[in-house]
């Protein structure tokens, strides 16, 4: 897929409720600074099945790798790369960084509920090519607030309608691996985050013991904040 090289090549993996197109300025950043990046598409059906997704595009790149994930993309990422050899590097994005057995509602059940509790909504049918259930949506006139409150109203809108969903049982479903445990890590904590309490982020990084960093942000500083982001992801490589 990629021709070898001796500098890591960023995999950036998006979680719910968008796609990997919001990495475009992260992705301008770190190619202008001459690093190598892949966005990979996160089918969002469950941690399991969307490890194995992410985990056969990484596996096929020659070379080293770091893999960043923002949000649900965090919990893809730590069950990926447990058998992934050429994984050099994790980072957190506002990102779930899950224990084993742990699932992402038992992980946030000890802080307070974050807006995306009382703004998610089912879908009124089943998930296609998930365990079963429905699909979970932001409401489209609360999405800005929830996901995304430091975007222009106009590209939260149209956020909002385009918007991926997550198979609504993969909040349930249990990690069954946990990567970042003999990888070096690093956690950007979103302190204006509405859909994952900072808190909760804050814990999860810290628990994992490598750097944590803030930034006054939404849940979604990679698009606010590129500049930062991409300097953060840069300074977390090896």
């Amino acid at each position: 897929m990629t021709a070898p090289s001796s500098t890591p090549t960023v995999v950036l993996v998006h979680g719910a409720f968008a796609d990997a197109s919001g990495f475009a300025g992260v992705i301008r950043e770190l190619q202008w600074a001459g690093i190598p990046v892949q966005a990979p598409p996160n089918p969002l059906r469950g941690i399991a099945a969307d490890a194995d997704a992410v985990g056969a595009f990484v596996a096929a790149i020659d070379g080293p790798v770091v893999l960043a994930g923002h949000s649900y993309g965090g919990a893809v990422i730590s069950q990926a790369a447990a058998t992934l050899d050429n994984v050099v590097g994790l980072v957190y994005l506002a990102a779930y960084s899950l224990d084993v057995d742990e699932t992402l509602l038992s992980v946030a059940e000890p802080f307070a509920a974050p807006l995306l509790v009382k703004n998610g909504r089912p879908s009124p049918y089943d998930a296609r090519g998930a365990a079963g259930g429905p699909d979970f949506f932001i409401d489209h006139d609360t999405f800005r607030e929830t996901f995304c409150a430091d975007l222009p109203a106009d590209v939260a809108a149209t956020m909002a309608v385009a918007q991926r969903p997550l198979a609504a049982a993969a909040f349930g479903e249990k990690c069954t691996a946990a990567g970042w445990k003999d990888r070096p890590v690093s956690y950007l904590v979103s302190a204006q985050d509405n859909a994952i309490n900072p808190d909760c982020e804050r814990f999860m990084g810290e628990r994992m013991g490598g750097r944590v960093e803030t930034i006054d942000a939404s849940h979604v500083a990679f698009i606010s904040r590129p500049v930062e982001v991409a300097a953060f992801i840069r300074s977390a490589m090896p």
